[in-house]
């Protein structure tokens, strides 16, 4: 009885720890899987364009994105989305197909290119609003500090009722000060 009784303890204890792992890290979702979750639910959404191969995209997620008060900002405020620039497969959202484009060394998925404007540059976030206006390209990477201003910004912001940037960093209080 001692026996079961541990082993019971034991199962409860690992498995509380393996679920409070997980709720320190973005929940990333695919562009397809937030369309779907966007249909019944509109929010914000914050896409990470990035490659394999980008040193910075890889150190944005080091530091950044692990970030504990970042991860907090994005987590339920925003359909968070990666999104490989290059991605090779087909990305189908409704009647629209984006395919790959060969392209000088690497090539380009339609999608992402779309999204910044055709600049390809990595990392790049894009802020969708809840009503999928592209809110615009913010290209290169960003320290924690850095990047908590802009992701506040975008919780708040309307684009039927705009406010600056400026406007918000006056009254802005940094968790990194």
């Amino acid at each position: 009885m001692k026996y079961i009784i541990g082993l019971l303890v034991y199962l409860v204890f690992t498995a509380t720890s393996f679920a409070q792992d997980g709720s320190d890290e973005i929940n990333w979702l695919t562009f397809e899987e937030a369309y779907e979750a966007h249909k019944l639910n509109p929010k914000p959404w914050l896409i990470d364009i990035s490659t394999e191969w980008c040193g910075w995209c890889k150190r944005m997620d080091q530091t950044t994105f692990s970030n504990d008060t970042i991860v907090d900002a994005v987590q339920g405020n925003f359909y968070a989305v990666r999104l490989d620039g290059e991605e090779k497969n087909d990305i189908v959202i409704d009647s629209t197909t984006f395919s790959f484009v060969t392209s000088g060394r690497r090539g380009y998925n339609e999608l992402p290119a779309t999204l910044m404007n055709g600049k390809m540059s990595y990392p790049t976030i894009v802020f969708l609003s809840d009503n999928l206006q592209n809110l615009g390209p913010l290209p290169g990477y960003k320290s924690a500090k850095d990047f908590h201003p802009i992701v506040m910004f975008f919780r708040v912001y309307d684009p039927e009722n705009p406010i600056t940037y400026e406007d918000f960093l006056s009254t802005y209080k940094s968790p990194f000060e």
